[in-house]
C-alpha cells in the first residue's frame, strides 16, 4: 500500500490507533474515520515479501468495517530495539512480528501481552504445530501466535548418485550411510577435490547434530542442563572425524563458496549433499534451475534413533501496553488463519505455522512440481522438528557453549574437557537466574 507522507511519518513515530481528540486521530486517512487503527510492525520490507503482507492486510481491512490495520515497516536490525523502547515509553505498536524462541521470556518480562483472555473465547491453538504453540507459553499461558517456521532437510544431487551407482531414490538414512555415501561421492584430484560428498557443518552447525543425536535440547525449559553427555561427546568425535578427513584447506575453500550463495558448490555439482532449510529451494530455482536433486529427512545417528531436526520461526505478538488489544487480536486471528497463511506460503515459498495451510500449500497448483515436493518434505519433517526456546533460567547459554565447541574444532580442547567446562558454566548461569 501507499500511504500519504504524513501518515507514514506518524506511523513511524509510534502511531497506534485512532483516539478522538488526540494527535493520533490525525493519522487517519480518508475512509478510515470512525474505525480503530491498528499499528502493525514487521521487518518485511523486501520487494517480494512486502507486497504479500500488505495484500493480506488489505484483504483484512476489506473483510470488516470496524478496524483498519496500518503496516509499519521497521528494518530487521532495529525493530525489536524500537519495540522495547516504545513499550517503555508507553506507546507501543498493537501487533509486532517477533522471534518465537524468546516469546516466553518476553511474557515473563511483561513485554508481550498474555493472550489467555482472548484464547478463552477463541481457542485457536489447534491450528498450529504443537512444538510451535508450546514455545509461546509461559506458565501455561500463550504470549504470541505462531506465524511462520522452518526446519532442516537434506538435499542431494541425483545425477551424482547415479554416477557412482547409488540409487537416486534412496538417500542415506543413518550417519553410517551418510559416511558411506559421501565416500563414494567424493571425487579427489591430487590434494584437491573436484567433488565433495558431504560435510556436516556446511549449512548447519554442531548444535543441530547434537539435537539430531540426542533428540532433546541441551537445556530444557526447567533449567536442566544436559551438555556433558556421552551422546554429545560422540557427536563431537563424529564431527572431528569429518574435519580430519577433508582438512581445513578444503573445508575453508568450500565454505567461502557457500557463503557467497550464488556460487554454492551444490549448485555446480561440486558438493553432492547439503543440509539447509526448505526455502533453500528458492536459491536452487534462481541459480541452478536445471539441477536434478532430491530431498530427505536428516539421517538418524543410529537406526531407530529418530530423524530429529531443528527449526525456528516468528510469532505475532501484542506488546504490553497496546492501545487496541481486542482489535489487534482480531487481526492476528486473520493473519494466522488458513487462507492468509496459505497465501503467504505460496507467494513467498515460506513454511507456515498453520497445519492445514501448510498441507494445502504442498498441493497448491500455483507451484511447480519440484516446489511441491520440497514443501511436502518440509511438512512431513515438522513432527521431527524441535525448537530451542530460550530457557528462562539460562537465556544466554549459547554464548557459554559456542566458544567451548570452537576450541574443540580448533584442536585446543578435547570434546570431554570442552563439554565439562560448558556444563559447569551453564549450571552456574542457571543458578544465578534461579
Amino acid at each position: 500500500m501507499l500511504f500519504s507522507l504524513i501518515a507514514v511519518m506518524l506511523l513511524l513515530s509510534g502511531c497506534a490507533g485512532f483516539q478522538v481528540g488526540s494527535d493520533k486521530g490525525a493519522a487517519l486517512e480518508a475512509g478510515a474515520e470512525g474505525k480503530v487503527v491498528v499499528d502493525f510492525w514487521s521487518f518485511w520490507g523486501s520487494e517480494i515479501r512486502r507486497p504479500v503482507i500488505e495484500k493480506i492486510i488489505e484483504d483484512f481491512n476489506n473483510s470488516q468495517d470496524e478496524i483498519v490495520v496500518k503496516h509499519t515497516f521497521v528494518p530487521w536490525g532495529d525493530i525489536w530495539t524500537k519495540e522495547l523502547a516504545s513499550i517503555a515509553a508507553g506507546d507501543p505498536p498493537d501487533v509486532v512480528i517477533n522471534d518465537i524462541k524468546a516469546t516466553a521470556l518476553r511474557g515473563q518480562k511483561k513485554q508481550a501481552m498474555n493472550l489467555s483472555q482472548f484464547l478463552e473465547k477463541d481457542d485457536i491453538s489447534e491450528r498450529f504445530y504443537p512444538e510451535l504453540w508450546e514455545a509461546t507459553l509461559y506458565e501455561g499461558d500463550s504470549y504470541g501466535v505462531p506465524f511462520n517456521t522452518d526446519t532442516r532437510i537434506l538435499y542431494y544431487n541425483k545425477e551424482a548418485f547415479k554416477e557412482v551407482g547409488l540409487d537416486p531414490e534412496k538417500p542415506p538414512t543413518t550417519w553410517a550411510e551418510l559416511e558411506e555415501y559421501a565416500a563414494k561421492l567424493d571425487k579427489k584430484n591430487g590434494d584437491t577435490y573436484d567433488r565433495l560428498g558431504f560435510y556436516p557443518l556446511f549449512g548447519i552447525n554442531y548444535d543441530v547434530w547434537m539435537l539430531n543425536a540426542a533428540g532433546q535440547n541441551v537445556v530444557d525449559n526447567k533449567g536442566n542442563v544436559e551438555v556433558d553427555t556421552d551422546i554429545n561427546r560422540q557427536t563431537l568425535d563424529w564431527l572431528l572425524g569429518w574435519k580430519e578427513r577433508y582438512g581445513d584447506n578444503v573445508i575453508n575453500s568450500y565454505k567461502s563458496q557457500i557463503d557467497s550463495q550464488q556460487s554454492n558448490p551444490f549448485f555446480t555439482g561440486k558438493l553432492a549433499m547439503f543440509v539447509n532449510t526448505p526455502t533453500f529451494n528458492t536459491q536452487i530455482r534462481d541459480y541452478a534451475p536445471e539441477l536434478d536433486f532430491g530431498v530427505a529427512m536428516l539421517p538418524e545417528s543410529e537406526p531407530g534413533n529418530g530423524h530429529t531436526s531443528w527449526g525456528g520461526g516468528f510469532v505475532a505478538e501484542i506488546p504490553e501496553g497496546s492501545s487496541h488489544p481486542k482489535e489487534a487480536w482480531e487481526f492476528i486471528k486473520y493473519l494466522t488463519d488458513q487462507d492468509a497463511q496459505e497465501y503467504w506460503a505460496v507467494k513467498n515459498y515460506d513454511n507456515v505455522a498453520n497445519i492445514k495451510a501448510a498441507e494445502a500449500t504442498a498441493k497448491n497448483a500455483e507451484m511447480s512440481e519440484k516446489d511441491r515436493i520440497v514443501y511436502q518434505m518440509a511438512v512431513e519433517n515438522m513432527p521431527n522438528t524441535l525448537l530451542t526456546p530460550t530457557p528462562l533460567q539460562a537465556p544466554d547459554f549459547p554464548t557459554l557453549i559456542n566458544p567451548e565447541i570452537d576450541n574443540v574444532m580448533l584442536g585446543k580442547k578435547t570434546p570431554t574437557k570442552a563439554l565439562q567446562d560448558a556444563q559447569a558454566a551453564v549450571e552456574r548461569l542457571v543458578k544465578e537466574n534461579q
